[in-house]
């Protein structure tokens, strides 16, 4: 039999001793006693019935592939399997994979600055980075990619994907996009070093601050508290009210959710808790008494692409009634990953825990649901961006972050600081026409008047 003569690989012996291992160790702590109960022997049957399943077809491909397959790709292939098959965000990382992770967190890579997903064999694009080449672009949430360079996606790993729209900086890439309501079009874009300005700040009318965060990294929170103050300084007195803009922003560090959730916290309450199956695992994460804005009014912005540590900020300031959150219902994704080092360079990511606001409402898969809903039009004569439905129940592959490069506060602001003026002319200029901050800041004028 293929079953019996499987029983003398070494990949079985090992498994099996692993599981009868642990199986008695259970026996022992439930029951006291040298004899299995009968959940544990189902659970023997059952894990033998599937060692057969499994090297039924490993003999079978051994035997009758076109090609000798080595055991090493078929084991590793197996242990993907494994991995992948769990949920969106867990994933075995070969050495080479590992290697490009490191990379993306560092930013020393070249690429095109988009947060991407696999949704039915295409890969799809959750939300441009701000000022990347894909967003210079126009590359639009909810954008479908059916080719990089000549190379069908349909059947591609997310992982070939991001292989190969990386690359060297200063090369040119041309994918092909479809769009809602739009015919298939190829876009030419040329690849950079992703370094990203992750806040942005600009004094509107009425003593009104309006904050963009494009991601949560190291140095967010600080640059964040010295836009603020800039932002004070321009109104010759502090604010009146605060726009927190979070749409399209894939998240980031946990730190910097939690950091940023505690400048506008006056009270030691909880900011998000994570629950885990092991009790070690699970984490509070409280605020210090202190608010930067001194009870001034906040509206925070989401959209569909606002997902992770927006989506914790944007729970907590909701749940502390601190923010009105107007927009669309967020991405969704409330779930904690954790990379293991593993033997020969190889790496695991794993999901090990779920994000909870503070009055215990699980983001995973639901998202926040704004106070006020909006819809996306635009003032302006431009085409309104394309909206994206979906969401974190919807992957089948990967959630990929081009994150950006650890570059100092100082670094980023001084940076900014060349080019501000006429950024900020056309920037101010976009928000005068940005649907979501026009809605925002009538919001907030009433709220001024009704406080008179």
């Amino acid at each position: 039999m293929i079953f019996l003569n499987s029983l003398k690989h070494p990949l079985f012996l090992v498994i099996f001793s692993t599981f009868f291992t642990l199986s008695a160790c259970n026996a022992t702590e439930k029951t006291e006693s040298k004899k299995l109960n009968t959940k544990e022997k189902q659970n023997l049957e059952a894990f033998f019935n599937d060692l057969e399943a499994f090297t039924q077809v490993y003999s079978q491909i051994k035997r009758l592939y076109v090609e000798d397959v080595d055991n090493k790709k078929l084991f590793t292939n197996a242990i993907k399997g494994m991995v992948n098959g769990l949920d969106p965000h867990s994933a075995y990382l070969e050495p080479k994979e590992q290697k490009t992770l490191l990379e993306s967190a560092s930013g020393k890579f070249g690429g095109l600055g988009i947060v991407i997903s696999k949704k039915d064999n295409i890969i799809q694009v959750i939300s441009p980075i701000d000022d990347t080449p894909a967003y210079k672009a126009g590359i639009q949430a909810g954008d479908k990619i059916v080719k990089i360079n000549n190379k069908p996606v349909n059947g591609m790993s997310l992982e070939d994907g991001v292989k190969l729209m990386r690359g060297k900086p200063g090369t040119d890439i041309k994918i092909t996009i479809v769009r809602k309501n739009t015919k298939p079009f190829v876009v030419k874009i040329t690849r950079e070093i992703i370094t990203i300005t992750s806040v942005k700040g600009y004094l509107l009318k009425d003593g009104i601050g309006y904050i963009r965060v494009s991601s949560f990294q190291n140095p967010t929170t600080d640059l964040l508290q010295k836009t603020l103050e800039r932002l004070v300084n321009e109104n010759k007195g502090d604010l009146k009210s605060l726009i927190l803009d979070l749409r399209n922003n894939p998240g980031g560090v946990l730190d910097g959710a939690v950091d940023i959730s505690n400048l506008f916290l006056d009270d030691t309450g909880l900011i998000v808790s994570t629950k885990s199956r092991l009790k070690n695992n699970s984490t509070k994460f409280t605020a210090d008494p202190g608010d930067v804005l001194n009870g001034a009014p906040m509206v925070v912005l989401i959209n569909e692409g606002s997902a992770s540590a927006s989506e914790i900020v944007s729970g907590a300031l909701q749940d502390h009634k601190r923010a009105i959150i107007m927009g669309n219902t967020s991405f969704g994704k409330g779930s904690v990953q954790t990379i293991l080092e593993l033997k020969g360079g190889y790496g695991l990511k794993v999901t090990t825990a779920r994000y909870y606001t503070p009055n215990g409402r699980s983001i995973q898969a639901k998202g926040i649901v704004p106070d006020v809903k909006l819809k996306n039009i635009s003032l302006g004569k431009e085409k309104k961006n394309a909206v994206t439905n979906t969401k974190e129940s919807d992957l089948d592959g990967h959630l990929e972050v081009e994150d950006p490069s650890e570059l100092s506060s100082k670094e980023i602001l001084d940076a900014q600081e060349k080019k501000k003026t006429e950024l900020d002319k056309k920037a101010l200029e976009r928000l005068e026409k940005d649907y979501f901050v026009h809605e925002a800041r009538n919001l907030l004028k009433a709220l001024a008047v009704l406080q008179k």
